[in-house]
């Protein structure tokens, strides 16, 4: 599904953990890192499809994740000619999306990069929120500035870290403080 202006619909996702770290996929046999994306079916919305691609290239569930934040507009990017499908020459320019960020609120192990029949991805890591942009396929890198941008406001507004372990002084601090 491609628009008149040549822009197919698509949604990214960044994914981050407690540590506001952000999931970063890498392409199968390639060694190319990149956020989680995909594009919107034909009927769907853009949490829809995001859902649907969380699940296909990460194997999470909607239980397994919190929605944070979505960009307010399109983000556009246009691909290069050598990276265009031949059928879709003429045109298609590039890709329209909309990002999400979410909160990863079930466990690592909850990843399975095989939930698919297709993987995308053939391993995984958490990176620091702002990745090197370097690190990006040169065509998308505005796209994931921006999108980084405009979603790093929510990781701020959220207090859902995850509790800090007293240590052994303050347990026997708390113990002696307690009545008794």
């Amino acid at each position: 599904m491609i628009d008149r202006d040549g822009y197919r619909p698509n949604v990214g996702i960044v994914l981050s953990n407690w540590k506001n770290e952000v999931f970063w996929g890498k392409r199968v046999r390639e060694h190319a890192w990149q956020f989680p994306q995909g594009g919107i079916k034909h009927g769907e919305n853009p949490e829809a499809a995001m859902y649907r691609e969380l699940k296909e290239e990460v194997g999470l569930e909607p239980q397994h994740v919190r929605i944070l934040g979505r960009t307010r507009e399109w983000l556009r990017y246009e691909v290069p000619d050598k990276w265009i499908r031949r059928e879709w020459r003429g045109n298609y320019r590039g890709q329209k999306q909309i990002w999400y960020l979410l909160r990863l609120v079930g466990r690592d192990c909850d990843v399975r990069l095989r939930a698919c029949s297709k993987p995308e991805f053939d391993a995984w890591r958490w990176n620091d929120y702002w990745i090197p942009m370097e690190a990006v396929v040169e065509f998308k890198r505005e796209v994931y500035q921006r999108a980084l941008e405009e979603l790093e406001p929510y990781l701020k507004r959220r207090t859902d870290r995850k509790p800090r372990r007293k240590t052994d002084g303050e347990r026997a601090s708390a113990d002696m403080t307690e009545p008794g």
